[in-house]
């Protein structure tokens, strides 16, 4: 694309937009193996900047891709489109709601560093990947992520309530729990938010879809698991069946890579906080396979976490200066 065009583009933005070598060679991977030089990089301040970077995409044919920490693995913030920073001016907390038991942010906002002002409250959000302390909220929700303790808390899915979103055609609009008259009352109108439940209400109410659905997607008991769009929450609730929880589009959006729409904001539910004391019990095995069995009858009495250390992380720990004194566990 023309530098002039990009250059003229990003003196319309209230936030930064750079298209240089360096800036794009610093965002041409995550924390995978993927690599691959963006056309831009941007960091809008606001609202009216993204609504902004998507007419514009619109308007060159390329695309947007939305990005916080970049702490996936699997190159889900790489791409030849415009990669959108939220992590410098979406970072805060907006509200919180201790009865309730809630919190609304911006999705640059850091895991550990929303724990850490939930602690004042008595509450915190219970996933916790292996990367919390630089992890963002938006990134989190965007690929679900769970963590240790997703035997209690489960994946982020499950603590997404409501998503203030930003559509590609710049509408603002919010995604949340639905009854089954709020769901019908959604799909009647001539915007893009009624098309898209018109959309979900057309693909999903057939009785053969949701058999195959439900056939080929994995369990719901499944806790850890991400398989693309999770089509099969949205078939189980009140829209689609007799009995069943409210609608929410927020199952679909948590999960979705960032390929759906843009979050600005994001409403979770949080727990009461954790014990502050744990029981640690660590369990020798001389093979994988007794591990394995081991863990079956661990689950039976209900741990917080269980993890697999194998050997080949065991030994990195031998160059480790700080892991090196735990060995003797």
């Amino acid at each position: 694309m023309n530098q002039r065009i990009l250059q003229s583009f990003g003196r319309n933005l209230e936030g930064e937009f750079y298209f240089d070598q360096l800036m794009r060679s610093m965002y041409a991977t995550d924390a995978s193996l993927y690599r691959d030089l963006p056309l831009a990089v941007a960091y809008p301040k606001n609202e009216a900047d993204i609504i902004k970077l998507i007419a514009f995409a619109q308007e060159h044919k390329t695309s947007l891709i939305p990005r916080t920490a970049g702490t996936s693995l699997a190159g889900q913030c790489v791409g030849k489109g415009i990669v959108v920073d939220v992590s410098k001016h979406f970072n805060q907390i907006l509200e919180v709601n201790k009865e309730e038991g809630w919190v609304r942010v911006q999705p640059g906002i850091v895991r550990d560093h929303l724990n850490h002002y939930l602690k004042d409250y008595g509450l915190f959000f219970g996933p916790n990947t292996a990367t919390a302390n630089r992890a963002m909220i938006g990134g989190m929700v965007g690929n679900s992520s769970c963590g240790s303790y997703s035997i209690v808390y489960g994946t982020t899915r499950d603590h997404v309530i409501e998503i203030k979103t930003i559509l590609s055609d710049g509408s603002t609009v919010t995604f949340g729990p639905l009854s089954k008259e709020a769901f019908r009352q959604k799909s009647i109108g001539n915007k893009l938010e009624n098309s898209i439940y018109r959309q979900i209400a057309f693909e999903l109410n057939h009785p053969l879809v949701q058999r195959e659905i439900e056939k080929e997607f994995p369990k719901t008991s499944v806790k850890r698991r991400n398989t693309g769009y999770a089509v099969d929450f949205l078939v189980s609730t009140n829209a689609f069946k007799q009995e069943g929880e409210d609608f929410n589009f927020c199952k679909l959006l948590a999960g979705s890579e960032g390929t759906l729409c843009f979050f600005s904001e994001i409403k979770l539910h949080v727990d009461p906080l954790p014990p502050s004391k744990n029981l640690l019990l660590c369990v020798h095995f001389s093979n994988l396979e007794e591990s394995l069995k081991a863990a079956v009858i661990a689950m039976k009495h209900h741990p917080r976490q269980c993890e697999l250390m194998d050997k080949i992380i065991l030994d990195c720990t031998k160059e480790n200066i700080v892991q090196r004194q735990n060995r003797f566990l």
